[in-house]
């Protein structure tokens, strides 16, 4: 038997069950790395099947409009990733004929993918003799060679050079899915990783050794930056405006409710009103929130403002129907939002 065999033989029986796992179709397998990024599986499952719903092919994706595709997409976070898949779905369809590419510069050429997601869909969709390495794949590598280097980036260059040697005689698709369950089920990251039940128990120095928290060697936790903001609710009739974020930057080309820096006092919202050119009828407070993006903690305070008629700043009114179904709103404001939802007319 061999390292990566046995591998297999585990995860003939242990394998996770994933729709896109089922029929792994290029599509389909290009669909889920994307929403795999930075995503747990168990949220992506659901996301997946609506998306595949709404384009059940490539085609349909590409004849989509950005606006439904990030309708979609709300919710699952890094929303680049929506955009990018729009816009790569337009190019594959332009340039490829609706077939995704099986080489990697081509791949790599689409928006939105990079060296991991390339190689992905080339090792699970086509079957080259491919290795995704990504975090998991690292920790696996490291123990099972009592691998210590600090540096990351040499650290997955000799994971991805380890794993590749197995290839020999498994299929890359059945091996590199192998491995991400491994190090998702079993090689843990925080913890004791369950070795008892362990396919490479018998390969893995750490385990030998009893060293295998140390490695990886950890790294120090990056310093979020943290910014206040205050939302407002501005409601006229019933509907609540709403403004398009930037086409570049943080939520680029998303919806939200018109919100300033800086942790308001009633006072202070009271005074922005009357700035802003707003008739008030009744300010409301809505409580306080937190959202984390991977860089930045927003810490959030909210206040609804019902007005006695519409103003002249340009916004877009919202009925409630309409920010359900049509506009996409990040996740950063899903607390205002509902506030808005469940408030009265």
């Amino acid at each position: 038997m061999s390292l990566a065999k046995d591998l297999i033989d585990w995860y003939d029986v242990n394998r996770r069950h994933m729709a896109w796992r089922e029929e792994p179709t290029p599509y389909h397998v290009y669909l889920s790395e994307i929403m795999l990024q930075q995503t747990q599986v168990d949220t992506v499952r659901a996301y997946y099947d609506r998306f595949l719903k709404a384009f059940p092919t490539i085609n349909d994706l590409a004849n989509a409009s950005e606006e439904q595709v990030l309708k979609l997409w709300e919710g699952l976070g890094y929303y680049s990733r929506g955009r990018n898949l729009h816009k790569a779905a337009l190019q594959i369809v332009s340039q490829y004929g609706g077939n995704i590419p099986d080489n990697s510069a081509e791949l790599l050429s689409l928006p939105g993918i990079g060296a991991y997601t390339s190689r992905a869909i080339l090792a699970i969709a086509f079957h080259h003799k491919e290795i995704a390495v990504d975090g998991n794949l690292v920790r696996v590598y490291s123990r099972l060679q009592e691998d210590g280097e600090a540096n990351p980036e040499t650290l997955k260059t000799s994971a991805e050079a380890f794993f590749k040697a197995q290839l020999s005689d498994v299929d890359p698709s059945s091996y590199n899915q192998a491995l991400m369950d491994l190090g998702e089920l079993v090689c843990l990251p925080k913890g004791d990783p369950l070795c008892s039940v362990c396919p490479l128990a018998a390969y893995c120095k750490a385990k030998a050794n009893a060293s295998y928290l140390a490695y990886p060697p950890s790294k120090k936790p990056l310093q979020k930056k943290q910014e206040e903001r205050t939302i407002f609710l501005l409601v006229y009739q019933g509907n609540v405006a709403l403004q398009k974020r930037p086409d570049v930057g943080l939520l680029a080309s998303l919806y939200e409710f018109p919100n300033e820096v800086g942790n308001y006092s009633l006072a202070a919202v009271k005074k922005l009103a009357k700035d802003w050119g707003l008739d008030v009828k009744a300010i409301t407070p809505l409580g306080q929130t937190t959202h984390t993006f991977s860089h930045l903690l927003w810490k959030l305070t909210g206040f609804r403002l019902d007005l006695k008629k519409q103003p002249q700043r340009a916004y877009i009114w919202s009925t409630k129907d309409q920010l359900l179904n049509d506009y996409s709103i990040p996740s950063a404001f899903a607390f205002y939002k509902e506030a808005y939802l469940k408030g009265k007319p």
